[in-house]
Parts: C-alpha cells; sequence; structure tokens
C-alpha cells in the first residue's frame, strides 16, 4: 500500500511538472518578449500560429477575411501573429511599408521560407545581403538595361509570342495559365542561357521548374513523395544541365551568345570575381525561375478582367491599330518607341498587377529593435508587408474591385504611384519590373492586333492570399477578321 502512494506521489509530481512546463510554454508563445510595447494581436496555436486562417480562401476578390477582420474590427494596419511558427508582424501601413523597403540592410534584412532557401541555394537567397547583393544587382542590370531591352529582347521576344498565339490558334482551346507559362518560359530560357524553345533539354527543364513551385509553398520534409523531395530532386537536374552548359562556354569563352552567361563567364575569370561557379549556377536558376514565377499568373487573371471588359478590349484595340497604322509597312517588328507610346498599354498592365496582388506580402527580418507608432518590434521578428492592403484599399483606389485601367490617368494615376508596389520598392526592388511590363505589352499588341477570343470554361475567381483561379481557365483564340482591322 505505501509502495502504491509513493508511485502515486511520483506519478503527480511527473504529471505536475508536465503541465506546468506546458502552460510555461504556452504562456511564452502567447507573451513573446519584448523589451517595449508588442504591436496588437494574437500568435494563435502552438507552432501552428494563425497560419491556417491566413490561407483560409474567400469567395470574394476583395483582401482576404484574415486582414479584413484584423484590420477593420481589431487591430488596424499594425500587428502580430504567428505564420509556420515564426513570430510575424503585417503591415498595411504604407507609410511603415516604405520605411521597411527603404531601411533594408539598416534595420530589415531579406527573409525566405526554408524550401525556397534550400530550393534555389542558401547563399542566392539567405545570405544575399550588403556587398553580395548589390554586386548581383551590378551582373543582372545590362541584362534589363533598356538599352538591352530595346536591342536584344525586343525582336526575340516578339518573335516568340507572335509564334506562340500562331500555335493556340490553331488548337480548340487551350488553358490560359500553361500557356502563358510556356510561353514566358521560352522568353527566359532563350534570354537567360541561350536554350532554344523546341530543345528536347528545354522541355525537360520546364517540367523541372513546375516542380520548383509545388516545393516552393511546401513543408521542407526530405522525404521520398513529398513536393519538397520532388523539388529537391528536380534542383539537382537542373544544377548538372547549368553547370555542364557552364563549364562548356568557360572553355569556349571568345564564343558569345547575346545572353546572360556570357556575363557569368566574363565576371568568373574575373580577377576581381566575389562568387564561385556553384553561386552563379543558383543565380542563373533564380533568375530563370523569376521570369516564370508571377507574370504568368498575372496574364491569366488579366485575361480574365480584359475578356470580362470589352470598353478595355476595344480602347486597348485602338491604341494598338492606330499603332500599326502610322507604320510605313504594316507588318514590320515593332520598335522601341512604338513601345514607349503605349500609354493606355501601361494603365492596362497597372491595373492587371494592382488587382492581381501575388502572395500574402514581402517578407523582411529585423536586424535590431525596431520602434513604430508607440510599438517595439523585437529583433529576430518578421516583418510581413501587404503591398495588396493597400492596392485593394477604397481610400487609395476608388471602387478597388472594378478593373479599371483609367484609374491611372494624368495626375491622378501620378497621385497612386506612391501606394503602388507591385516590384517591392528600395533597393530590393525587382530589377526585371521593366521586363515584365515590356513582355506583358508586347503580349497585348499582339493579341489585340490579330486575334479574337471567347471563354469556353473556367474563369471563377477567388482570393487566398493571391487572386487565383481554382478551376483552369480556357479560352479559344481565332484570328482577327480583316473588316475589324479596317
Amino acid at each position: 500500500m505505501m509502495e502504491l502512494q509513493v508511485q502515486d506521489v511520483v506519478l503527480y509530481g511527473i504529471f505536475t511538472l508536465v503541465l506546468g512546463w506546458l502552460l510555461l510554454l504556452i504562456y511564452r508563445w502567447t507573451n513573446p518578449a519584448c523589451n517595449g510595447r508588442l504591436p496588437p494581436g494574437s500568435m494563435g496555436l502552438p507552432i501552428v500560429g494563425e497560419t491556417l486562417q491566413l490561407l483560409k480562401s474567400s469567395p470574394s476578390l476583395d483582401i482576404p477575411d484574415f486582414y479584413k477582420l484584423r484590420l477593420k474590427s481589431r487591430y488596424g494596419h499594425l500587428f502580430k501573429t504567428s505564420l509556420v511558427g515564426k513570430p510575424v508582424v503585417v503591415s498595411m501601413d504604407m507609410e511603415f511599408n516604405r520605411f521597411v523597403f527603404r531601411n533594408n540592410d539598416k534595420l530589415f534584412q531579406t527573409w525566405y521560407p526554408d524550401a525556397m532557401t534550400s530550393i534555389f541555394g542558401k547563399k542566392t537567397i539567405s545570405e544575399c545581403y550588403g556587398s553580395i547583393h548589390k554586386y548581383i544587382r551590378s551582373l543582372g542590370a545590362p541584362l534589363y538595361a533598356p538599352k538591352n531591352l530595346k536591342e536584344a529582347f525586343l525582336s526575340e521576344m516578339e518573335s516568340i509570342i507572335t509564334e506562340s498565339l500562331r500555335t493556340w490558334a490553331a488548337n480548340p482551346t487551350i488553358e490560359v495559365k500553361e500557356a502563358m507559362t510556356n510561353m514566358l518560359f521560352r522568353i527566359a530560357i532563350k534570354k537567360v542561357i541561350g536554350f532554344e524553345s523546341d530543345s528536347p533539354s528545354t522541355k525537360e527543364l520546364r517540367k523541372k521548374f513546375e516542380l520548383f513551385f509545388q516545393g516552393v509553398v511546401s513543408f521542407p520534409i526530405y522525404v521520398p513523395g513529398t513536393k519538397f523531395y520532388q523539388s529537391m530532386q528536380a534542383r539537382k537536374y537542373v544544377q548538372k544541365v547549368l553547370k555542364d552548359l557552364l563549364k562548356q562556354r568557360i572553355s569556349t569563352p571568345q564564343k558569345r551568345y547575346g545572353d546572360f552567361l556570357d556575363i557569368v563567364v566574363e565576371e568568373l575569370q574575373s580577377e576581381e570575381a566575389l562568387v564561385d561557379e556553384n553561386f552563379m549556377v543558383d543565380l542563373v536558376c533564380g533568375l530563370i525561375f523569376a521570369g516564370i514565377a508571377l507574370t504568368p499568373t498575372t496574364l491569366t487573371i488579366g485575361m480574365k478582367f480584359l475578356t470580362d471588359s470589352p470598353n478595355v478590349v476595344e480602347a486597348l484595340t485602338e491604341e494598338h491599330d492606330a499603332i500599326l497604322k502610322k507604320r510605313e509597312v504594316v507588318n514590320s517588328r515593332i520598335t522601341w518607341e512604338e513601345f514607349k507610346y503605349m500609354k493606355f498599354t501601361n494603365q492596362v498592365i497597372n491595373e492587371m498587377l494592382r488587382v492581381s496582388s501575388h502572395g500574402p506580402g514581402i517578407l523582411r527580418k529585423t536586424l535590431k529593435d525596431v520602434h513604430v507608432n508607440g510599438y517595439t518590434i523585437p529583433e529576430g521578428w518578421l516583418v510581413l508587408v501587404s503591398p495588396m492592403a493597400a492596392h485593394l484599399n477604397p481610400l487609395i483606389f476608388e471602387d478597388p474591385l472594378t478593373f479599371n485601367p483609367w484609374r491611372w490617368q494624368g495626375a491622378h494615376g501620378s497621385s497612386l504611384m506612391k501606394n503602388f508596389m507591385p516590384f517591392g520598392d528600395g533597393a530590393r526592388h525587382c530589377i526585371g519590373a521593366d521586363f515584365t511590363k515590356l513582355q506583358i505589352a508586347m503580349f497585348l499588341h499582339a493579341l489585340v492586333t490579330k486575334y479574337r477570343w471567347k471563354e469556353i470554361k473556367g474563369g471563377q475567381m477567388f482570393r487566398i492570399s493571391d487572386l487565383v483561379l481554382p478551376q483552369p481557365y480556357h479560352i479559344q483564340l481565332s484570328p482577327r477578321s480583316s473588316s475589324e482591322s479596317e
């Protein structure tokens, strides 16, 4: 009997210790340490945090409920939360967002999820800041400079887009997102590593990059059968292809191909090179992925809005028909001057970028305690900047759920630009922003001057953090009649 009592006491003691330890963990989770006053908010459940609430879909095209509820009825434009086990402060305050972007590498540092860091290389992702980041931008600057866009990209881009549209029109229907991705991959792969679109290597690389998409948004669990495992296997294949290609190029450095690898080879042979071949391979891989990561979705959503907005298509057509009528030879290639003339087209592109507002936001990590509006964001916390909150704010963009390119006209349109951040801001402003806009403009030019289309199936949109089409969106493309062109 005495032994049972002692055993009960021991078990009770263990239970009490475990319970106390769990309660302490929960208390620390819900009340994180801070040298000041944290922004209001909830840390959610341990480890999971509020991740599930963030990923909950909304049938509306408006700001998802995760943001809306906290903005209007609870916490305001700045609140704390936890996402995938990380303490985060979400900012929908545009002034603070600009402050974050303009203090990169001073108070904040770029941060990416572990899965993305593993797939694209730790050194080119999580350790790319300060002088290394400036170095990488200096390498990419010639590729995306206006001079290169004008002299090297324009003609090849037009050829690939024209050929792609011709192929689409020869099919009964096309799935828009897949078709857009294939088209843009051909452009990216040509200008980054010089691969032709019809080569077997290009087709296999396309399949591997599709696996990257799946892995980036997965949990980094390296177990056969998981999306992350498949992505890492794809990484090995892509790295081998790129390393073999780079070795071949280095062996004949005098031969030029007019692509980004020319710059890479020249840099690696320089005595002042700051990085090695492995770094460059990861960088090349990242550049190709960047070329197809978001623009296909922007164009797919844009096609849906254009389908539902015949007045916008009419105005676009008028602008591009006017360009053709000014030419001495109607079927000649598009010129840089014609591209710069596309005023309404640029408004349409801005509106596509505004309504699509990709991802939950842009992540930064604090390098020290940051003080804002009476609150303290502790060192090591993440800050999730949400451009979407401004892009869909009715106080900034009137009737924000309406696709209205005319909002970007004149002085009023210019005033909206300070709250427009589809490519980030500050030192980390996307170096390929002009390249992306050029691709969309070239596509719209070829589309409205040569084709008409109708919706076949799909097209319902809703928002998670992205604006998405849950079902494949199919259209039928047909050549524009000669009477319409007159």
